[in-house]
């Protein structure tokens, strides 16, 4: 017989991770203003292994439109600038050679409904993850009634795996509200 607190951990956990990767993928997507987050995903090529930028470089944002990458290597300024080239991060680098610049640009009206529209694709991919996790407990526990579990004890677990639901449908919905506005903010 399955273990009602241990299935449902199960369920809360997965739940959470949704919730994790939709606030880790809305961190990567620009919203006008400066953050060193949208260049996680950009690998640089130093001396034959391809590693993460902040790896050979130290990043930071001297003000909201701009972020200044300042190698520790002399010798990766164009291996850098390749490698934010061929990322899709989609800005020009600026390279004075003491630093490399990027000049976040202002958003149009266009791009920021394009943003959003991206950001509610993300999010309905977080929440299809939480709805699937509820379904999976579902089965489960009604798999349990069969194994011999009592249908009060199936129907309070149902019970407690809605709230769950939810709650985190409710999270996701807020994580998506606060980066709709920051991308709506001229």
């Amino acid at each position: 017989m399955i273990d009602i607190k241990t299935t449902l951990a199960e369920a809360e956990e997965k739940m959470e991770e949704a919730v994790m990767y939709l606030d880790e993928a809305l961190a990567h997507i620009r919203a006008g203003k400066a953050n060193v987050k949208i260049l996680d995903g950009v690998r640089v090529d130093s001396y034959g292994s391809m590693v993460p930028l902040n790896n050979v470089a130290s990043i930071n944002t001297p003000d909201a439109r701009t972020i200044a990458i300042k190698p520790w290597d002399k010798n990766m300024f164009r291996a850098i600038e390749k490698a934010i080239m061929d990322s899709d991060v989609g800005i020009t680098p600026d390279n004075n050679g003491e630093i490399i610049r990027l000049a976040i640009p202002p958003l149009t009206e266009e791009r920021r409904k394009q943003l959003a529209k991206q950001c509610g694709k993300e999010g309905e991919q977080a929440k299809v993850s939480i709805r699937n996790a509820r379904r999976d407990t579902n089965d489960r526990l009604k798999k349990a009634i069969k194994d011999g579990l009592s249908e009060d004890l199936e129907k309070d677990a149902e019970n407690d795996l809605q709230k769950m639901h939810d709650k985190y449908i409710k999270t996701i919905e807020e994580l998506l509200a606060n980066k709709e506005k920051e991308i709506m903010t001229v």
